[in-house]
């Protein structure tokens, strides 16, 4: 095992923010992922699990090497619990396999509305700033780029398919799975401290000081305690900001097809 991940442990120098690297993988990664969300926008009930399905285990495949990568490259066989996969742009993983197995329902809605909501934005705001994800190694690198166009492709395929951000009061139930998904994050974190010398803080909600600029300065100023809601109420506005255009959407193809309707009879 070591040997095969050392195999494919290419050095690269590091790409730079807005060089030519990071603006090629990204319109082009985006523009296949806008494509594509489009074109299967018409799936039925199968298609849709299978696509749900088929992203997840990929997902899943790409963190399996990553963690792995970690362990016997940079660890040289001791596990990093820093990158622990329960981050907010790793719960996809968990939730395309989830949604792609359960039966119609608030859940499911639920789980549809944060992938389109959050893990959009998060896909969007990693690509936008890409510090987190360049590293001295391609498959690291590659990993990282591929793993938020996957995330931006799952959030607008949910939406173009009428799957998610159908209404405003819908994002009430996608800040419920925020909440719980913090508490499971928190409760991480909690238990891994010790074990982790203090290093996982998934969510950067605490009790480690976050990392994410401003947010980090308030954690140290004044408190985990004090900043992990105000982080909590800062993500979950820009998470609407990017589930609002989608409602918007929808109505307005539901309003065609009315239309449609009344033109008909």
């Amino acid at each position: 095992m070591r040997e095969f991940f050392e195999s494919t442990a290419w050095p690269m120098q590091k790409p730079e923010p807005y060089g030519a690297f990071h603006l090629v993988f990204t319109f082009v990664g985006l523009a296949v992922a806008v494509l594509l969300a489009y074109l299967l926008r018409k799936n039925n009930e199968k298609q849709n699990r299978a696509v749900l399905l088929v992203t997840g285990v990929f997902l899943f495949a790409c963190e399996v090497y990553k963690q792995l990568f970690y362990y016997y490259v940079i660890g040289n066989g001791a596990y990093q619990w820093w990158i622990f996969p329960f981050q907010l742009c790793s719960v996809p993983m968990y939730f395309c396999v989830i949604a792609g197995l359960l039966k119609d329902g608030k859940l499911r809605s639920g789980i549809y509305n944060f992938m389109l909501a959050f893990n959009l934005m998060g896909g969007f705001m990693a690509l936008t700033e890409p510090s987190g994800l360049v590293h001295e190694y391609w498959m690291l690198t590659l990993h990282a780029f591929i793993w938020h166009i996957a995330l931006v492709f799952i959030g607008l395929y949910l939406g173009f398919s009428h799957r998610a951000g159908i209404k405003l009061s819908d994002y009430k139930g996608t800040v419920i799975v925020f909440a719980a998904m913090c508490v499971i994050a928190f409760i991480i974190n909690v238990s891994l401290g010790e074990v982790s010398n203090h290093s996982v803080n998934m969510f950067f909600i605490g009790p480690e000081i976050s990392p994410i600029v401003v947010f980090e300065d308030i954690a140290a100023k004044y408190g985990w305690y004090v900043n992990a809601p105000i982080y909590m109420a800062c993500v979950c506005l820009g998470a609407f900001i990017f589930y609002l255009p989608f409602t918007l959407y929808n109505r307005a193809i539901e309003k065609k097809k009315q239309s449609a309707v009344v033109v008909t009879e």
